[in-house]
């Protein structure tokens, strides 16, 4: 008989956490990455798995088992962040986990996908992964078909599927997408997150995708409706005219950039939306880009969301609060006017002056500082040894911002507002 490769044997390992025992060692495995001994959480999962060994199903190595179900507690522990209690009874592989959607993007995305298209809308779901976004678009009522060319990956997905309850409208299936794939009849969209992984890491040239992005973009193009996720650094340049480009946040941190084709394309050349506590905030804007005035520091500096700057609406964001930029360069707003806006964190100046060390020193002496928040945007000085150089020991904290006005170095002592959106 023909020898068992790597996937075929992992893939044994995974089906046996899906039976009655799989469960009893996923659930010790559990206790046994809480307690922190990895030694003894391998030794004792494996005792276990041997054990059990005949209500394994037949095939199954009970080492390998063990070690898929120690595998996928440390999974499920870091998961957490990104979907919350639901990590608890999902299944996860590294590279799926890392590139899956948090459950926040997801869900607004297939709120938009449904809010389009309405429900029971068929979506094909192309490069599902470990079907993060196949479960939003079901849980918004409409019907998938999840396709991942990687067999394990797939099982992953289709476990999940049962493990959040929307397998009866999720169909998941080994697949390679490629010029040559068809969305089945009575496809309304589809949606596609291209891996972005490679031996060596992170992928940030989009022809390096997988698929590679001329052909993810030619499927988007040639269906009725389509979304494609990227990474948000993806050149401007590489967005195709017509197409909405929205850039999210979660928790001010910026995630993906998310493009809509055909019917989901809403109107807005560029958006920004950030989500925070379970509301989602948008900016939105049109296909050429505003310019904003230009001006002196105020009583207040706005820090634009990461995302508004990548969307190129802070000329947008600066109007919100009747402001102006430091720098045309520079996504730092100075106003007058204390604005209450979930687009930007604001702060108060308390003072603004060229770079100088020992200036900026005596001043932050002067505060009674001991705590210093360093940001910079435009500037080349270190932060980590300016850190050092100041030698703050009071018992106030401040937050400096060091940026340039021109060709010229320079910082302000701030502190945050408290109570902005």
């Amino acid at each position: 008989m023909p020898e068992t490769g790597p996937g075929e044997r992992a893939g044994e390992a995974f089906a046996a956490l899906l039976t009655p025992v799989g469960g009893r060692l996923l659930e010790q495995a559990a206790l046994e990455e809480a307690r922190g001994d990895a030694l003894r959480a391998a030794t004792r999962l494996r005792a276990v798995a041997e054990e059990a060994a005949g209500e394994l199903p037949g095939g199954a190595d009970p080492a390998g088992v063990a070690a898929a179900a120690l595998t996928q507690a440390r999974l499920r522990s870091r998961a957490r962040e990104k979907f919350g209690d639901r990590a608890a009874r999902m299944f996860f592989t590294p590279d799926g986990l890392e590139q899956a959607t948090r459950a926040e993007a997801a869900r607004h995305r297939a709120a938009r996908f449904a809010a389009a298209l309405g429900e029971g809308a068929q979506v094909a779901d192309l490069c599902c992964g470990i079907g993060a976004d196949a479960a939003a678009l079901a849980g918004s009522g409409l019907r998938v078909e999840a396709v991942d060319a990687d067999p394990h990956t797939a099982q992953v997905a289709a476990a999940n599927m049962a493990a959040l309850g929307v397998d009866d409208r999720v169909g998941v299936r080994v697949g390679t997408v490629g010029p040559e794939w068809a969305p089945a009849p009575g496809t309304d969209a589809l949606f596609c997150d291209p891996a972005r992984r490679g031996k060596r890491g992170r992928v940030f040239d989009p022809d390096a995708y997988s698929p590679a992005w001329d052909t993810v973009e030619a499927l988007a193009q040639a269906a009725p409706a389509a979304c494609v996720k990227a990474a948000p650094g993806l050149p401007y340049e590489r967005i195709a005219p017509g197409v909405s480009a929205e850039w999210v946040s979660v928790d001010g941190e910026v995630k993906e950039a998310a493009l809509w084709y055909g019917g989901l394309a809403d109107g807005a050349a560029r958006r920004a939306t950030l989500l925070r506590g379970g509301r989602a905030r948008t900016l939105a804007g049109g296909a050429e880009e505003e310019a904003a005035p230009v001006g002196a520091p105020g009583r207040y500096l706005y820090e634009p969301d990461g995302a508004v700057v990548r969307a190129h609406l802070v000329a947008e964001a600066a109007a919100q609060v009747e402001g102006v930029l430091l720098d045309p360069r520079i996504a730092y707003i100075a106003s007058d006017r204390l604005v209450d806006t979930p687009f930007c964190r604001a702060y108060e100046v308390h003072e603004a002056m060229p770079f100088s060390l020992k200036r900026l020193r005596a001043a932050v002496r002067a505060r009674g500082a001991g705590t210093v928040t360093i940001k910079k945007r435009g500037s080349a000085v270190d932060v980590e040894r300016l850190r050092r150089d100041l030698r703050a020991t009071g018992p106030g904290s401040v937050v400096v911002v060091l940026t340039r006005i021109g060709e010229k170095p320079f910082c302000l002592l701030c502190s945050e507002v408290s109570g902005a959106s």
